[in-house]
């Protein structure tokens, strides 16, 4: 009997056999190669032979797949094990909890412990991480002795797989020696550009910054017009996202701001105490032209002789109205960028032990169709 058939079988004995036509191809020796070290046998053996589980209706264990769903397994691993360092995900449950392998604990992958970091505890403000001492089947074989359910099915997180071995993403590059050093000296957009090389061709829209400025009612600040002259609408680390300028559809910016204007004076007249603000076309209201994937608007208030004089301001979603921020837009984006800054709705990117130029990026928006490609 195999190393691999001995896990199998052990995992079987708790959760049942693997239904038929449910192996899942798997190339891992490239996943491992991507990951930078082995993974543990047992974890290797049930997934290729289960695929990806829900297990117990509870705890969802993800596995290296070509999935045409919305769930991406390198994605997912890529931002889950920088939440603490020597920590590589494996699983996640229905309450917003992770489960990974402490690689920090031993040599080798076969004796990694299982830890789990728990959402309701951190939230709570007790310590998250409940640290299970042992590997992943006998991990598990506790958890059903603590309650959960011994089933498990094919998740449906990931139903629509196709049989071929996931592919590892590229590896992002080595930082330039520009790099390096814009990380840490230099000031504008210059330095920007240095940190964070911009798309060949910005995506902008189809129509003009005249066009623009007559519907807002209003010109825009000159270094807005700038920074998008040079990376177009996109998502900053993930987080920040720029909206199309020059365009009309549902995201981009003249409709966002109109909308949320509307949203924004509804929200105001109801809860006041929470919405302070004079929203644009308000005298000195203020004007959104970025927002976090969660909701926070980046935002200039339109006060001042000029628009190059308006301040930026920051509208959290979760959080008390703060007051304006002291420095301009780029200022603002390369200090975030290199983790001096922070705010409600623009939170630190990274740990203290982590380096920025490992995980800072600009992702741009794919351009939308031409007038030709109608």
């Amino acid at each position: 009997m195999t190393a691999s058939d001995s896990h199998v079988n052990a995992f079987a004995e708790i959760f049942g056999d693997p239904p038929a036509n449910y192996a899942v191809p798997v190339d891992w020796a490239a996943v491992e190669s991507w990951l930078g070290t082995s993974l543990p046998a047992d974890y290797k053996a049930i997934t290729a032979a289960y695929g990806p589980l829900d297990i117990g209706a509870w705890l969802w264990l993800h596995m290296p797949c070509v999935n045409r769903g919305w769930f991406d397994y390198g994605a997912w691993v890529q931002q889950t094990r920088r939440d603490a360092p020597g920590v590589l995900p494996f699983g996640a449950t229905r309450t917003a909890d992770t489960l990974y392998w402490d690689t920090t604990a031993s040599d080798d992958p076969d004796q990694w412990p299982v830890i789990m970091h728990c959402q309701d505890d951190e939230n709570a403000g007790r310590d998250p991480w409940r640290r299970f001492g042992s590997p992943l089947v006998p991990t598990l074989a506790r958890l059903v002795a603590d309650g959960m359910r011994p089933v498990a099915v094919r998740s449906r997180m990931q139903t629509d797989l196709e049989h071929v071995p996931w592919t590892p993403p590229p590896r992002r590059p080595e930082p330039t020696e520009q790099q390096r050093a814009a990380l840490t000296t230099g000031s504008g957009l210059k330095t920007l550009t240095a940190l964070v090389p911009p798309p060949e061709k910005p995506t902008l829209g189809k129509h003009t910054w005249d066009w623009l400025y007559e519907r807002l009612g209003t010109r825009l600040p000159g270094e807005y017009v700038g920074l998008m002259e040079r990376y177009g609408a996109g998502s900053w680390c993930g987080w920040l996202r720029f909206n199309t300028p020059l365009d009309d559809d549902q995201y981009a910016l003249a409709p966002w701001v109109e909308w949320y204007a509307d949203t924004y004076q509804e929200q105001r007249a109801e809860f006041p105490e929470c919405h302070p603000l004079a929203v644009h076309p308000e005298p000195g209201g203020f004007l959104p032209f970025a927002d976090s994937i969660d909701g926070d608007q980046l935002c200039w208030l339109t006060e001042g002789a000029t628009p190059d004089d308006w301040p930026l301001i920051v509208v959290p979603r979760h959080a008390d109205q703060g007051p304006p921020l002291d420095t301009d837009l780029t200022t603002t984006l390369l200090d975030w960028l290199r983790g001096r800054f922070a705010t409600e709705g623009l939170p630190p990117l990274g740990r203290r032990d982590e380096n920025p130029l490992d995980y800072i990026d600009f992702e741009p928006y794919d351009a939308g169709p031409t007038a030709d490609d109608q």
